[in-house]
């Protein structure tokens, strides 16, 4: 057994700024089931939100995330977001983030959906910059220690006595370089397992993002929310390849124009901000003209941007667009919509506190509310620092009044067989199958009756396997995957509406009367 006073469960932004300041109050034990770098952060390419310019405030960056949000975004986590934003960025340059400038200042982009340009970035790879300062961050931390390869199967919890309900005391982790189950005890555990994008075919996210944390947090009990608003980033390069590769709001933020095959515009035909419309209406128009025309994609023309300034701006995009043979200086880049972000999750306060004592989330693991039915570009790593360092804040007093529970004695369990990864391998693919034909951007009540169906099929099998098979990294992820699905389908079934990412061809309009809340579900 490990023991430590908080356990943080991932090494993300939100994960990793939150064990920086969460060690002043105790040991901390991160844990990750790659290698340390391995997040969904590292793979953000736009920029962090933030009030820094003469012509903008906070006021105008919590009016574009509220219209954003199509009525769902809760006011008061907005608030803390934008008002705390910019001192929360501060501290990341303190920590050694290098960030681009502008002389003295810092270099503002702008994207869509934003009046104002607010988007602080490190040329096309901020994701990465921060990734790399917190690391350096953490390792320089004391009463701080980081066990790769240590995969979060589930969360331990026990009952204090005379309490309710269970308290959070720690986490079961898979090592998956001996195969064994290892509890590891603590006060309390921060959840900042990114999101879950692997459940479709098509993700800007990485293999990781398995919807690992919501599914923990709902199999122990936690309330869960608005899993039905899934973010499709309206321009990933095509083909995918092994992974897709994502062309970053900034590019059109810069007057990148989408445009059909024939090279005519169509952005203007669906909103008045024409390509820097909402996330949500540029990937549903993509998705309806290129159903229209029978394309595989659309095309994302950047010649109306400086050659300069392409070469400055986005040399990660320019040189990976090179290695896939299109040169974005002079033709216009393929392009197509894939899954991007959760918008729902752990539903938690404006402290980042969940429904069970003891157990935090943050980032996108998380439900703050900040989001709505559709996330604001550029909020998410902006979220992910705030709330965790409120978080933090909020750990200290409750961590000296929190009991050392020893967590449920786990049962060794014996005589298991050893699991096929290939029948793993084909169930994975049969979740993202269906859920990007069944669940994507435009859905039915059909199409999502079908997918939950199939889905529960699927979690039979698998639960089967988790009974009589040795656990294995592949299949802790896909126990996580079909969860993380069915909570996504189950939401969508209950929303009878087509609010922000949530299209459904048989509820076409918002109905504010009887939908105008988030859906709540719990085990």
């Amino acid at each position: 057994m490990i023991q430590a006073d908080v356990v943080v469960v991932g090494t993300g932004i939100a994960g990793l700024s939150f064990a920086i300041k969460a060690a002043r109050y105790g040991t901390v034990a991160i844990i990750t089931k790659k290698s340390r770098p391995e997040s969904s952060t590292n793979w953000a390419q736009g920029g962090i939100a933030a009030v820094f310019a003469d012509d903008d405030s906070p006021a105008l960056h919590m009016e574009d995330t509220l219209v954003a949000g199509a009525g769902l975004c809760h006011p008061d986590s907005v608030d803390v977001l934008v008002r705390e934003g910019p001192e929360r960025v501060r501290e990341l340059i303190d920590l050694g983030v290098r960030f681009t400038t502008a002389g003295d200042d810092l270099s503002l982009g702008l994207e869509g959906g934003h009046s104002r340009r607010r988007i602080v970035r490190a040329d096309d790879l901020t994701g990465r910059e921060i990734e790399r300062a917190l690391l350096a961050a953490a390792a320089e931390t004391g009463n701080v220690t980081v066990y790769e390869n240590h995969q979060a199967v589930d969360l331990l919890t026990a009952r204090e006595p005379g309490a309710v309900g269970d308290r959070c005391c720690g986490v079961l982790a898979l090592d998956s370089e001996t195969g064994m189950l290892v509890p590891i005890a603590a006060r309390a555990v921060m959840l900042a397992t990114g999101g879950a994008g692997q459940i479709y075919r098509h993700t800007t996210n990485p293999s990781i993002a398995t919807g690992d944390g919501v599914a923990m947090a709902y199999r122990a009990g936690a309330r869960v929310a608005n899993m039905e608003f899934i973010q499709f980033h309206p321009t990933a390069l095509y083909p995918a390849r092994e992974r897709t590769f994502l062309i970053s709001e900034a590019v059109r933020g810069e007057g990148a124009i989408l445009k059909r095959r024939d090279g005519t515009p169509f952005m203007q035909d669906y909103h008045p901000l024409a390509s820097l419309a909402p996330r949500d209406v540029v990937a549903r128009a993509i998705d309806r003209e290129m159903k229209a025309s029978g394309d595989a994609f659309v095309l994302l023309d950047c010649s109306a941007i400086p050659e300069h300034e392409i070469r400055e701006r986005f040399p990660n995009i320019l040189r990976e667009t090179a290695e896939r043979g299109i040169d974005m200086l002079r033709e216009p880049l393929p392009v197509v919509p894939a899954a991007h972000y959760l918008c729902g999750g752990v539903l938690t306060d404006t402290d980042g506190r969940t429904s069970i004592p003891g157990l935090y989330a943050a980032g996108e693991t998380a439900c703050t509310g900040v989001h709505g039915a559709n996330r604001l570009a550029s909020n998410s790593l902006l979220e992910a620092v705030v709330f965790a360092h409120r978080a933090a804040a909020r750990l200290g007093p409750e961590l000296r009044s929190a009991p050392a529970l020893q967590p449920v004695e786990v049962p060794a369990r014996t005589n298991l067989r050893v699991v096929d990864e290939a029948a793993l391998a084909e169930d994975r693919e049969a979740v993202r199958n269906l859920m990007w034909e069944r669940v994507g951007i435009v859905r039915s009540d059909a199409w999502l009756a079908e997918a939950e169906s199939q889905l529960r099929d699927i979690q039979v099998r698998v639960g089967t396997l988790w009974a009589e098979c040795r656990p294995t990294h592949d299949l802790v992820e896909l126990r996580n995957l079909v969860q993380s699905a069915l909570l996504v389908v189950r939401c969508a079934l209950h929303r009878r509406e087509s609010r922000g990412l949530n299209y459904n061809i048989d509820h076409p309009h918002r109905d504010n009367e009887r939908c105008l809340r988030d859906t709540l579900v719990i085990r």
